[in-house]
């Protein structure tokens, strides 16, 4: 059986050598294919993930089943000539996440056939996240780590089986990870309109939460399934939210950065690292946090881009608003007569709103980026400067790509000046991670 790369992740980082990975958790298109492009440059290991609210059994907020998500970055590793073999693919969140409104038996057989359909479809990295508390729960009571270890505990009983299934089809299959714990960020970043600040996870605490689990996957017979365990979760104090993020204070980690030393098969797994700066990123790596989860922050670049080329459309095209995609005010539109994705995530006055609405660093925009009349709006944009974009303005407004443009080291297409601005943020986890050294 060959060896998961993850693991190979985890053995540089307990032989002393700063290395990790980033993976982008998205379901973007564009910046799919930024991170894509990026990954073949370099030579290096690609890791992308979908969460649980995105794709699940039923289709989740993009359309898309495991098996379906698992076509679509086929075809787009396909069309960006990168093989699958450079690529991982995982499940994040994977749990009771969008069915805590249903009591345990119900929630948790949701969860199972979540964790199934992963598995069967082919995804290798499967976070088992059971921190959040289901209907049967007692609101005023925390989940004890018993409970989300055994509940963990059943969804590698799942994924194991699942995989002796995908075997009989699939010989070459690689065995699945798992990444496990219990003080899990909220997917999405923080929904608070005051920071309060973040407690970084105690040592003594996850000393017990790794007990507690190991002693979960004995009871359940997954000694061996414990053994494919490669990451934690813990927080090192980061977190995304809607003014940015709340940056590493490696000083405030020390204890706790010290202790996963004494784990020899897994690293930590970092949640929300989104608009950390490179030097903040590759400081998570050197105190042994193997995996940067981002979201937003690859989006927001994305979002970025996309809004660039808008601004540039109304100068080019001031004389012609007819011809004008309005990209901006559709996606705004789009987003105001749904305000289901971003409601609890903007606070303040109906400017304040609006203001967040486009430039929020949680993006929620994300979400609304697929519907029909946003995808209309960006292919007309893409169109109008289907010739390039004027020099000018291209200055103006995406002067890093401007400059790229000059040096033919970048196409002046929409679709590449886009994807740049993507990839001058995966540039930064990449300088962090140094992923490069991992071996496929």
């Amino acid at each position: 059986m060959n060896e998961h790369p993850l693991k190979h992740v985890v053995r540089l980082q307990k032989e002393g050598k700063q290395v990790g990975i980033y993976s982008a958790c998205t379901s973007s298109e564009i910046v799919l294919r930024a991170c894509m492009e990026r990954a073949k440059e370099t030579s290096s290991v690609l890791l992308i993930e979908a969460t649980a609210n995105q794709v699940d059994q039923y289709g989740g907020y993009t359309g898309m089943k495991p098996a379906d998500f698992m076509k679509f970055i086929q075809r787009l590793a396909g069309e960006e000539g990168i093989p699958m073999s450079q690529i991982i693919l995982g499940g994040d969140h994977l749990g009771p996440l969008t069915f805590t409104r249903y009591n345990e038996d119900k929630a948790m057989a949701e969860a199972r056939e979540l964790i199934r359909q992963f598995v069967l479809a082919g995804f290798t990295k499967i976070h088992l996240d059971t921190s959040m508390k289901v209907a049967s729960d007692d609101p005023d009571t925390r989940l004890s780590d018993e409970v989300i270890s055994r509940r963990g505990a059943e969804l590698a009983q799942v994924a194991e089986d699942s995989y002796k299934e995908l075997l009989k089809t699939n010989p070459n299959a690689v065995h699945p990870v798992y990444i496990v714990g219990s003080e899990v960020p909220i997917p999405g970043g923080s929904q608070q309109s005051v920071d309060t600040g973040l407690q970084v996870t105690k040592v003594e605490d996850f000393k017990n939460t790794v007990s507690i689990f190991e002693k979960s996957f004995h009871e359940y017979g997954l000694d061996e399934a414990w053994n494919q365990v490669v990451g934690f979760v813990v927080q090192p104090g980061v977190e995304e939210k809607d003014a940015g993020c709340t940056p590493y204070d490696r000083s405030k980690a020390v204890d706790l950065m010290a202790s996963i030393k004494e784990y020899p098969n897994f690293v930590f797994e970092g949640h929300s690292t989104d608009y950390q700066t490179k030097y903040a990123l590759r400081e998570l790596v050197e105190d042994g946090v193997g995996i940067l989860k981002v979201g937003p922050g690859l989006s927001f670049a994305a979002r970025e881009g996309l809004f660039a080329l808008a601004y540039a459309e109304k100068e080019v095209f001031a004389d012609q608003p007819e011809k004008q995609s309005h990209f901006m005010e559709v996606l705004d539109a789009a987003m105001v007569a749904n305000p289901v994705y971003y409601q609890k995530h903007y606070h303040g006055t109906p400017a304040e709103i609006a203001y967040r609405r486009k430039f929020s660093f949680s993006d929620r925009s994300r979400y609304y980026m697929p519907t029909e009349e946003v995808r209309k709006a960006q292919e007309v944009l893409f169109n109008n400067f289907k010739d390039g974009v004027p020099l000018g303005v291209l200055s103006q407004f995406m002067p890093l790509e401007y400059t790229k443009v000059r040096e033919g080291r970048l196409h002046n297409d929409p679709l590449s000046l886009v994807k740049d601005r993507v990839i001058y943020t995966v540039d930064e986890y990449h300088y962090a991670s140094h992923q490069n050294e991992i071996k496929i």
